[in-house]
C-alpha cells in the first residue's frame, strides 16, 4: 500500500518507473493580459479637460520616512476648501520619483478613497520604461484614479516614433495628461508629435512647460493645455487661452491661485504674487516648496534625499514674502517661522 501511495503521489509509472505529471497538477495556461479594453474608469475625458486649477500636491513625511498621511489629508482639505479642482498625486512636486511603486499606488488609492468625490485625482504613472508605465497606469486606474499623468521617456530617450509608441501603449486605458518638461526629461515633445497623439480619444491635454508661445500654438488648434509654469500661468490662461494651470504654488496659496485662474485678467494680482512664484523656483522643485511648507508648520521639516532645505538666507526671504502677501492667504494656521539648520531631518534610508 505504501508503495502504491508513493507511486500515485509522486507520479511514478508502475511499469516504467519514470516520472510523469499527475493530471491533477496539469493546469491550462490561460494568458490574462494586464491591459484590456474594458472600461475601468467612468471619468469622461471632458471632465478632465474642464479643470482649471490642479495642484501638484506635496507628499509629507514622518521621521522614519513613511508618509505623514495626517498632514497629507490636512493639506488636501485646504486645497479643496479653496476651490482646487484636481490634484496630481506622486508627480515631481509630490516626489513620485522617490517612491516605490507600492507607495505610489497606495497614495493614489488613499487619495481616491478619501477625496475622490470632491476632487479629480490624477495619478502620476510616468516612467522611461513603457512596461512600467503600462503597469502603473493599470494599477492606478484599478484603485480609482480619474486620469493619469505621463512624461516622455527620460534619460535613455528614444526616437519621435518611439515616443508616439510609448504614449499609444497607455492612451487606451483612460484619460491621460501628457507632461512636457524637457529640463527634466532631456527631450522636448514637439508640436507635431502632440498634434499626432491629440487625435486619441483619451488624450485630455498637455501640461506644457515650454512657454506661452508654444501654448498659444496649441490653443489655436483646439488642444487643451495647462501651464506648467506658475510664473507664466496668468498670461497663459487669459492671453494665450490655456485651460488653467497644474501648480506647485497652489500648495501654499490655493485661494489666490484660484483667483488667478477664475476671476479674469488681473495683472495686479499676478504682479503681487510674482516674488513668491519666482522664489519657489530658485532651486529645482520641490526644494523651495518643501522648505516653505515646513516653515508654515503645515508639514514636518523632513526631506527625503537628495532634496535638502534652502539655506538660511533664502528661508528668511520666504518669511518676508509671506508677510508682504499676507499670512492669511497661505495654508495652515501657525505663524510663519524661520527654521534653523538643525530643525531639518534629512533621510537617506527610509
Amino acid at each position: 500500500m505504501a508503495s502504491l501511495l508513493l507511486s500515485v503521489n509522486c507520479g511514478l509509472g508502475s511499469r516504467t518507473g519514470r516520472w510523469k505529471s499527475p493530471e491533477a497538477a496539469v493546469i491550462q495556461n490561460i494568458h490574462l493580459p494586464m491591459q484590456s479594453h474594458e472600461v475601468k474608469n467612468r471619468t469622461l475625458v471632458e471632465d478632465i479637460k474642464s479643470l482649471r486649477l490642479i495642484t501638484a500636491i506635496k507628499t509629507p513625511y514622518l521621521p522614519d520616512g513613511r508618509f505623514d498621511l495626517e498632514a497629507y489629508d490636512s493639506l488636501l482639505h485646504m486645497q479643496i476648501a479653496s476651490g482646487v479642482e484636481g490634484v496630481i498625486v506622486g508627480g515631481t512636486t509630490g516626489e513620485g520619483h522617490l517612491m516605490s511603486w507600492d507607495e505610489h499606488i497606495m497614495l493614489i488609492g488613499h487619495t481616491v478613497n478619501c477625496f475622490g468625490e470632491a476632487v479629480k485625482v490624477i495619478g502620476n504613472a510616468g516612467s522611461n520604461s513603457t512596461r512600467e508605465a503600462i503597469h502603473a497606469t493599470e494599477q492606478g486606474f484599478a484603485v480609482g484614479m480619474h486620469a493619469a499623468l505621463h512624461v516622455n521617456p527620460y534619460y535613455g530617450k528614444t526616437s519621435m516614433k518611439g515616443v508616439v509608441s510609448h504614449f499609444e501603449a497607455i492612451l487606451s486605458m483612460g484619460p491621460n495628461i501628457i507632461y512636457n518638461v524637457p529640463s527634466r526629461t532631456g527631450q522636448d515633445i514637439p508640436p507635431p508629435l502632440i498634434h499626432t497623439i491629440s487625435q486619441y480619444h483619451n488624450m485630455a491635454g498637455v501640461k506644457e512647460c515650454m512657454g506661452n508661445e508654444r501654448i498659444q500654438d496649441y490653443t489655436d488648434n483646439g488642444i487643451v493645455i495647462w501651464s506648467g509654469n506658475d510664473d507664466q500661468c496668468h498670461d497663459a490662461r487669459w492671453v494665450c487661452g490655456a485651460s488653467g494651470v497644474i501648480s506647485a504654488a497652489s500648495n501654499l496659496i490655493p485661494g489666490l491661485m484660484h483667483a488667478l485662474m477664475f476671476r479674469g485678467y488681473d495683472p495686479l494680482l499676478n504682479s503681487k504674487l510674482m516674488p513668491l512664484l519666482e522664489w519657489l523656483f530658485l532651486e529645482p522643485n520641490p526644494v523651495c516648496l518643501n522648505t516653505a511648507l515646513a516653515q508654515l508648520g503645515v508639514v514636518r521639516p523632513i526631506f527625503r534625499l537628495p532634496y535638502v532645505p534652502l539655506p538660511l538666507e533664502k528661508r528668511l526671504e520666504f518669511v518676508s514674502i509671506v508677510r508682504d502677501i499676507g499670512r492669511e492667504n497661505f495654508v495652515g494656521e501657525k505663524d510663519v517661522q524661520v527654521l534653523e539648520d538643525d530643525d531639518f531631518i534629512l533621510l537617506g534610508r527610509y
